[in-house]
């Protein structure tokens, strides 16, 4: 097929056509791997990821945080990928900080317009169990990789067309779900060659050169985005900021920092992760150090498309290879927290993700007067495993979200999830599969942190376990809450607990994979709220009023944290608009000037007992920090 000559000078309108079917092809390999995958985590909580990259690896969109395709560089090379290869792996330590932990399959479809290698398509999920000591593949107390699964390098799970049978029976027998595994890998694979047809369609209509000259300008668009309209908001200077993980599931319960250094010149920003804590015995750690920290990098710059012009402006901005212009990355030295050694085990890597966006943002919030959200914690894993045998084995898994922040321009959003498109299970789905009753699906009243604009509510969600099973719960943020920023105060913390058939409830911690939950038994998981943004002594009295009579804000809490006296007159609540001034007017000046950060109740008590410790040449991140003055609204 002879190729169209290239277009020398593409117009926006060709451009945007092209980018534009980029982004429609991503929706479209979504819509294919919800249709076709069999597992409940992929197929309905939408727990996958889905991209299209440029022939040099590079991320064309940003709709979803996806993995990187170097590992297919650096494992087979340039002259080793052919037409009907599918690329394969879940190796934390040997995908190039593509794959962050074990239950993450990747498959990887080169795209070829005839002889060359134009570009590829990827999806990759969380699989229900890919092996390991606990189903699920995330045991709490694992102390390397191989306790939480089969680990798979980068291989050729199809070489020009042809199935490698053996490795595909190994990866599915390693399964306790093996069928479910082989339905979500057939999905996966058929998604990820529509995604490359769409390119190649592409390819046929404009002409290759065409085609990746177009590739080339989108990416630069992004990075002059970026480098125009976010970073002049950003003042030049040094930040620096901290947040914690609560226990590794194996050491007595500990704080453990991650720490960041933020260098902001006029044209880039250099993060410096230098100071956080060693790694951990347990699963807590995250291995990012390789490929230029690209994935890091690319996963961290969505946060500053909050200092966008309008929430419109921030939502058309993408985030592809092209911020990787203006981020760099520094690393400790091995043995961290985010630098861990080869088998260390990684399990719960998505609370250092978590922790990773908070510490950015709360350095942006320092160069910004606090013009960033607060935090937010929406992951967090639990679910309910029983049968005797290989038969009747089940395991019934969620991953539940949490409020989001609160933002200068509104309120958090309640109950989201960090991953594109992720939805609760159904309670009509969960009770015709599993053998457990949906007894409570509600929001927790008062969860959202307080603030000019209120962090978004958690769940508080109940579960009757029907035969006898076993809990597991792989969530941080039992202790502390997601912080408040410019003033706002934290979210509430989460919670998991079994009430017996008498009543009697006991609290567990997060991280837990060992507790039997005897049948009539039910399990409560409540999840965090959002940090509050903003002075809560601000927030117009209509908008307390409304949260207390729609039942997310206590009548307690609108006068303890905003200030506002409540009457209520039948069913109806009303301010008492002179007594709320005049409690607001006291409450601020016993206050005082609020500080630019708010970390909860625990986390003062923490400090008080000399619990929160920083190593030599590193300052307290909050000290001297106070929230800059908003006019009331």
């Amino acid at each position: 097929m002879l190729d169209k000559p290239a277009i020398t000078k593409l117009g926006p309108i060709e451009l945007e056509v092209i980018h534009g079917t980029i982004r429609a092809a991503e929706l479209e390999i979504e819509a294919a791997v919800e249709r076709t995958a069999r597992s409940p985590m992929i197929r309905d909580q939408h727990d996958y990821r889905v991209a299209l990259f440029d022939g040099k690896g590079r991320k064309l969109t940003g709709r979803s945080y996806s993995a990187i395709v170097e590992p297919v560089f650096q494992y087979f090379g340039e002259h080793d990928i052919f037409p009907g290869d599918v690329f394969f792996w879940n190796d934390p330590y040997n995908s190039c900080g593509a794959i962050g932990h074990v239950p993450d399959l990747c498959t990887t479809v080169p795209i070829f317009h005839g002889e060359r290698l134009i570009g590829f398509s990827q999806v990759f999920g969380h699989h229900d169990d890919v092996g390991g000591m606990v189903p699920g593949s995330l045991p709490v107390h694992a102390t390397d990789s191989w306790m939480e699964g089969v680990l798979i390098p980068p291989i050729k799970l199809y070489e020009r067309g042809q199935l490698n049978k053996a490795a595909f029976r190994i990866i599915t027998r390693n399964s306790r779900l093996s069928d479910h595994l082989a339905g979500d890998l057939d999905a996966e694979i058929g998604a990820a060659r529509l995604g490359s047809r769409r390119i190649v369609a592409l390819a046929d209509r404009y002409g290759v050169d065409t085609l990746e000259a177009a590739f080339d300008q989108i990416l630069k668009n992004t990075a002059e985005i970026f480098r125009r309209e976010i970073l002049p908001k950003i003042k030049d200077g040094e930040y620096h900021f901290e947040d914690y993980i609560e226990a590794d599931g194996v050491d007595a319960p500990r704080l453990h920092a991650l720490r960041l250094k933020m260098t902001k010149t006029p044209e880039k920003i250099i993060l410096d992760f230098n100071g956080t804590d060693p790694e951990a015995k347990g699963p807590i750690n995250w291995a990012l150090d390789e490929a230029e920290g690209r994935y890091f990098r690319k996963w961290l710059a969505p946060c500053m498309r909050s200092l966008a012009s309008s929430p419109e402006r921030a939502a058309e901005i993408d985030s592809n290879e092209g911020v990787l212009d203006v981020i760099d990355v520094i690393f400790p030295e091995k043995g961290t927290l985010i630098t861990p050694h080869q088998g260390k085990p990684t399990g719960m890597r998505f609370f250092l993700m978590l922790r990773s966006l908070g510490v950015f943002a709360a350095c942006l919030s320092k160069a910004t007067g606090g013009k960033m959200p607060g935090d937010h914690e929406t992951i967090r894993i639990w679910g309910l495993t029983g049968g005797r045998t290989q038969e009747d084995f089940y395991l019934f898994r969620e991953v539940l979200g949490g409020g989001s922040p609160g933002r200068p321009w509104a309120d958090g959003s309640d109950v989201v999830h960090i991953v594109p498109n992720s939805k609760n299970l159904p309670a009509e789905f969960s009770e015709t599969r599993y053998p457990i009753m949906v007894e409570q699906l509600a929001l927790r009243e008062d969860s959202g942190g307080a603030g000019l604009r209120r962090g978004g509510l958690g769940y508080d969600k109940k579960i009757k376990a029907l035969g006898e099973c076993r809990l597991i719960s792989n969530a941080d943020r039992s202790l502390l809450g997601c912080y408040g920023v410019n003033g706002g105060k934290a979210g509430m913390n989460y919670s998991v607990s079994v009430i017996d058939p008498s009543g009697k409830e006991t609290v567990y911690p997060g991280m837990t994979d060992t507790v039997i939950v005897k049948p009539g038994s039910s399990v409560r998981i409540v999840t965090t709220g959002g940090g509050g943004w903003g002075d809560p002594l601000k927030r117009e009295v209509e908008r307390v009023v409304y949260d207390v009579q729609c039942g997310l804000v206590s009548k307690k809490q609108a006068k303890a944290l905003y200030g506002v006296v409540l009457n209520k007159v039948g069913r109806k609540f009303a301010a008492d608009v002179k007594a709320t001034k005049a409690l607001r007017q006291q409450m601020a000046k016993a206050r005082g000037k609020p500080p630019m950060f708010d970390r909860g109740p625990y986390f003062e008590k923490l400090k008080k007992k000399g619990a929160v410790k920083h190593p030599p040449g590193w300052s307290d991140p909050d000290h001297g920090w106070h929230a800059q003055p908003v006019p009331s609204m």
